[in-house]
């Protein structure tokens, strides 16, 4: 079976430790590792391994769009409205790293499969994959789910540029995800930054309003959904599980990395990653038989 050829745009720490995760896959190869900037920390890591670069961003593909069948976009939700466009017309399948809400929202746990026939596949934002797993199963086995909320707290060393710049939008797209997945109305998000050193790992709380909560079908869920995300994500661990706190469901997870290119503590980035890894795996499998 020859390998799928990936391109990933955006050479920060998300692009770089894509790559890192691409290089050991039976199923990718990264045939165009893009930037801005040729000596930039991910370019010369990049050229290091042996990876293709180019220091022309978005038009790199175009000068030549058949060095790639998938590309990943790791820039900005900003950028990727520029980039959507041409990478339709040029015929790839996309998978969007940033908040951009422009393709098909994917949670593997959850769509894989329903997003493979997509041009457009969008990974939504870390904390979405940390808690919209837990928010889906709220709504799966609950009735009259009436609000939820998800607080992520990630090491401030582990949000780049691409994600401060990305805040906005982070808070919109998670929180339509939610209500996306879940069925529930009303939804909230919050990310904190935390300094801490030495660093925090990832860690989301979700908490929901639920009538009558049914604990047993809940904790089913849940256990089904930490399976499931544990395949490709390995450092997925429920550390508490659903549990009735002042009249609320309270659960909450952590997330350590794979310490590929970043440190483990900086689960948000492996676990978007590591999403993004499975899907594009999965569609290698079924278009380059």
């Amino acid at each position: 079976m020859n390998k799928l050829k990936v391109a990933i745009v955006g050479s920060g720490n998300i692009g770089t430790d894509l790559l890192i995760k691409i290089i050991r896959s039976p199923y990718l190869e990264c045939t165009m590792f893009i930037g801005r900037n040729a000596n930039s920390p991910g370019m010369l890591k990049a050229r290091s391994l042996g990876v293709p670069t180019y220091d022309t961003s978005i038009n790199s593909i175009v000068m030549d769009p058949s060095l790639c069948d998938v590309v990943v976009d790791a820039t900005s939700a900003r950028d990727h409205l520029d980039h959507a466009p041409i990478l339709k017309r040029l015929g790839k399948f996309v998978i969007d790293m940033t908040p951009s809400n422009i393709g098909e929202m994917c949670v593997p746990a959850i769509n894989l499969k329903e997003c493979l026939d997509r041009d457009n596949v969008n990974m939504i934002t870390c904390g979405g994959q940390a808690s919209l797993p837990i928010a889906y199963a709220i709504g799966k086995s609950q009735k009259n789910v009436n609000y939820i909320e998800v607080v992520s707290s990630i090491s401030s060393k582990s949000a780049g540029p691409a994600t401060r710049t990305n805040l906005d939008e982070y808070i919109e797209t998670t929180e339509e995800a939610i209500k996306h997945f879940s069925g529930c109305n009303r939804a909230k998000a919050i990310l904190n930054l935390n300094p801490a050193n030495p660093c925090i790992d990832m860690q989301t709380t979700i908490f929901a309003l639920v009538d009558k909560p049914d604990m047993d079908a809940l904790l089913s869920s849940v256990n089904e959904m930490i399976t499931s995300i544990q395949s490709f994500v390995p450092g997925y661990k429920l550390i508490v599980p659903p549990t009735i706190e002042n009249g609320r469901i309270v659960v909450m997870v952590k997330v350590q990395g794979l310490g590929d290119y970043l440190p483990t503590y900086a689960g948000n980035l492996d676990i978007i990653n590591c999403a993004a890894i499975a899907i594009a795996e999965e569609y290698a499998k079924i278009h380059n038989l």
